[in-house]
């Protein structure tokens, strides 16, 4: 049985959902966070020396890292939800799958921390959304000409790709103006293994 070391609010709810997908059994170890500071608790370190959430067990195996968790579970599901079979299509996966951590999660972070700063952070919050405007901007002509992220299929680069967007949404300018990004959350928040996941998961504030 695989086990998820599920932090609310937090990127692991991906993974909850990918494993919906694919209909793996699993099951959950919850944790709050810390009321003030927001931060996991000092029982995720007992599972990884990192702290952090998600974390995965499965046949010994202790896997941190979203989107190294996310080929383990492609890959243990024999390629589905995969890389598409057309190369350019693949390159796109690929792309997709690491771009959401890599470029998208610290400029929104850092966007995080300036609102939190108050008038201290908000001479740095206008250039900040300015240069993640740009990342809105390339993904919504991507997905103009196309359904997801990698090409005419889902994939889990569409999965990877939630948080970060539900994060934009939610703190970083992302809304109708940009349509193909806002029907591309509609669409992958009606797919019944994501309800399912938010089922299993409890209440998750969409970053």
């Amino acid at each position: 049985m695989i086990t998820v070391h599920h932090l609310e609010n937090s990127r692991s709810q991906r993974v909850l959902w990918l494993l919906e997908e694919l209909g793996f059994d699993y099951e959950i170890v919850p944790y709050k966070r810390d009321p003030k500071t927001l931060l996991a608790p000092p029982a995720l370190a007992r599972v990884h020396p990192l702290g952090k959430s998600p974390v995965v067990e499965d046949d010994g195996l202790v896997l941190a890292e979203t989107g190294a968790i996310v080929e383990y579970l492609v890959e243990k599901a024999e390629g589905r939800l995969g890389p598409p079979a057309n190369r350019e299509s693949v390159l796109r996966y690929r792309h997709f799958l690491h771009y959401a951590e890599g470029s998208m999660m610290p400029p929104l972070f850092a966007i995080l921390v300036v609102n939190r700063l108050g008038l201290l952070g908000k001479p740095a919050r206008a250039p900040l959304l300015a240069m993640f405007g740009r990342h809105l901007d390339w993904l919504e002509n991507e997905l103009a000409s196309r359904d997801w992220f990698a090409g005419d299929e889902f994939t889990a680069a569409d999965i990877m790709m939630s948080f970060p967007l539900e994060a934009a949404r939610n703190r970083a300018g992302l809304d109708a103006s940009r349509p193909s990004l806002t029907d591309w959350l509609e669409r992958i928040h009606a797919r019944p293994a994501h309800a399912a996941a938010l089922k299993r998961g409890g209440p998750y504030a969409y970053a």
